[in-house]
């Protein structure tokens, strides 16, 4: 599932159909070009957490991608779902460029199978 979730955030499924990591990443390429296009300030991925427990490999790939993308200069900020609170300084600039993202149902509920990103 991908789509435009509340005007300018967009939401993406990476997890949806159990895809390898790489075509979770391609999907995540191809969702940050569409929410770009479309106007969107933020992206929320939905990743997963993992079944083992202690993170999947889509989520561990996702956050290596974005920590690229961030260095190249190709996205502004990303928050993992475990640290999108109010009392993250990553998180504040990011409601501070999209105000709708404060009423994400993710926001300080510590959900280690999301992450935002501010495109």
């Amino acid at each position: 599932m991908s789509r435009a979730s509340s005007g300018r955030i967009y939401l993406v499924d990476l997890e949806a159909g159990r895809p390898t990591a790489d075509a979770a990443i391609k999907k995540l390429g191809q969702a940050l070009c569409s929410a770009k296009a479309g106007g969107c300030l933020a992206v929320k991925a939905i990743h997963g957490y993992g079944s083992s427990g202690v993170g999947g490999a889509i989520r561990s790939a996702v956050h290596r991608e974005l920590a690229a993308r961030k260095r190249a200069g190709r996205i502004k900020e990303f928050v993992r779902g475990e640290d999108f609170s109010p009392f993250d300084a990553a998180s504040r600039r990011m409601l501070d460029a999209c105000p709708e993202l404060a009423g994400d149902s993710d926001l300080a509920r510590a959900n280690h199978g999301i992450t935002i990103i501010l495109i």
